[in-house]
């Protein structure tokens, strides 16, 4: 076998010097034919380099085998999870026998003091990795019809935590009948995944994050001295921050983290990144920098009520646990407001998007899409999928296009030539069933109406905050976002909430400025709040 050549950076060769360099702080193992360096599904424990013979990494699913790369001396194996603390989801197996160099994973923060070039080389090589995995496929499988809300559900949920999968369409894929059949799946049985030869039948988004491995269990300490709810760019911001000074912090979402920013395609405008980052990369480099100052990320962890005990704030989690906290962050965040015209109900779930992703993208690919909104994540949504779809309508209420969104994404959407921006416009009826197939959209000056095909809708219409799980114990304004310092009392702290020792950062605070410098410089912020608070209580 041939080694894969490294032709984006995903597979690069150490010099002698890093080698060096690494050797002391690992030992070197031989390695036999057909060894088994890791699996699918382990969680990963060393860094391995190998030094002599030739390693295949495989994606493993049950008898299917798929090689997704030949590695031979001096390149590293792994994934992002070595970082992040998600499992592997590629096997990796000792094609020629030589010998490999193993790195304790805990060992791994020395690496950033001693060598950051080498460690930066390490984190965007994983990076690279993890996209090239999700471009391919490369992991479990969901098997699904199109038309299924469940389908829909777990392969948002998979996509929402970059989660490398494929999907087996049954409506469009010859094979997928025969292949659930082999399983002994009845197709009323569907949804499944299918993940290191198990067959999970139609699971909730807990029990297959339990069974990748991404969910993890509820911190050990029983106590903690900042708890984040929402790892969103606040939260996440936050975590770093507090766990970097000494605090020990536990981070809660229900989702996934980056929050909506992890669903952005392609972020432009956040300092420091000139040619532009993708939500994904910028949510998965925070997680990495989070846990390696040893903050504990738990996710999905849906927090369904707010309590105190003895003078600590506790959160209790959908599974039962309770986590008590000497101080609480609340950066929940937002969700899109569902969209409502007459006809949604007929299309929501195989139609209806309330984000922009390569997973949705590849849903519409060359057909028509109608996008609402006139914010930058409409702007953001409309320039990404101008090289997906065939032709995009973007349907905004205001008069002009810049007057809530960045000019720099106003002027690129004016120049593509697959995007038809309709100004002073709303959408008023959708039809078909059960896919989308017209949209209705009225001039709000004429009230003229016109007919247009679309495959798709993307909804960008603003945002309600997640605080239901606060129940009537922190103030919220009119729009039920929280109240923080001179909103509640003259003499209030900046970020505190009507709660003593209890914060809001992010897009859930009134008054946020809804941006992700801006969420992330209300995390940092929090934090020197929490270390004031703590230092009097």
């Amino acid at each position: 076998m041939n080694e894969t050549p490294d032709l984006y950076g995903a597979y690069p060769r150490l010099e002698d010097y890093q080698l060096a360099e690494l050797s002391s702080m690992g030992e070197r193992r031989q390695t036999s034919e057909g060894e088994l360096l890791y699996q699918a599904g382990d969680a990963p424990g060393e860094f391995l380099v190998l030094l002599e013979g030739l390693v295949a990494v495989t994606e493993d699913l049950g008898p299917h085998r798929r090689l997704i790369a030949i590695h031979g001396p001096k390149r590293f194996l792994g994934e992002i999870g070595l970082l992040t603390g998600q499992p592997y989801f590629l096997t990796a197996q000792v094609q020629q026998s030589g010998a490999v160099l193993a790195v304790p994973k805990d060992r791994l923060r020395d690496l950033v003091v001693r060598d950051q070039p080498l460690a930066d080389l390490a984190l965007r090589a994983f990076l690279i990795r993890r996209s090239l995995q999700l471009s391919l496929g490369a992991g479990f499988a969901i098997i699904g019809s199109r038309f299924s809300a469940d389908t829909r559900r777990l392969r948002d949920f998979a996509a929402r935590n970059r989660l490398p999968h494929h999907w087996i369409d049954l409506e469009n894929d010859a094979d997928a009948e025969r292949l659930i059949r082999e399983l002994g799946i009845d197709v009323e049985q569907t949804p499944v995944v299918i993940w290191r030869g198990e067959v999970l039948r139609n699971p909730d988004n807990e029990q297959l994050a339990a069974a990748v491995g991404l969910r993890q269990p509820a911190p050990p300490t029983s106590t903690c001295d900042l708890i984040v709810v929402g790892a969103g760019p606040a939260g996440l911001a936050a975590s770093v921050y507090a766990a970097s000074e000494g605090l020990t912090t536990a981070v809660f979402d229900a989702v996934a983290t980056g929050g909506q920013a992890g669903t952005s395609s392609r972020i432009e405008n956040y300092l420091g990144f000139p040619a532009g980052i993708s939500g994904g990369e910028l949510a998965d480099r925070a997680v990495a920098q989070a846990r390696r100052f040893g903050a504990d990320l738990t996710v999905p962890a849906p927090v369904i009520g707010l309590e105190h005990d003895d003078g600590y704030h506790v959160v209790r989690l959908e599974t039962g646990e309770r986590v008590l906290g000497r101080a609480l962050l609340i950066a929940s965040g937002v969700q899109y407001r569902r969209f409502q015209v007459p006809g949604i109900d007929d299309v929501e779930a195989t139609s209806v998007y309330y984000a922009a992703t390569e997973l949705e993208a590849n849903l519409c690919r060359d057909d028509p899409v109608v996008i609402v909104g006139g914010g930058n994540s409409a702007g953001q949504a409309a320039v990404f999928l101008s090289g997906h779809a065939s032709r995009v309508l973007l349907v905004i209420r205001a008069d002009d296009i810049g007057a809530g969104m960045s000019r720099y994404l106003a002027d690129r959407i004016e120049k593509l030539p697959t995007v038809e921006v309709l100004l002073h416009s709303e959408v008023r009826e959708v039809r078909g069933k059960p896919t989308l197939e017209e949209v209705v959209i009225e001039d709000r000056k004429t009230q003229e109406r016109r007919t247009e095909q679309a495959k798709a809708l993307f909804i960008f219409i603003g945002s309600s905050p997640h605080v239901e799980w606060l129940g009537n114990q922190i103030e919220l304004d009119d729009r039920r976002f929280v109240l923080t310092g001179n909103q509640v009392k003259g003499d209030g702290k900046l970020l505190e909430t009507s709660l003593p020792g209890v914060f809001a950062a992010g897009d859930v605070r009134s008054g946020s400025v809804k941006r992700i410098a801006a969420a992330v410089g209300d995390g940092a912020l929090a934090v020197r709040l929490v270390h004031e608070y703590l230092a009097h209580t």
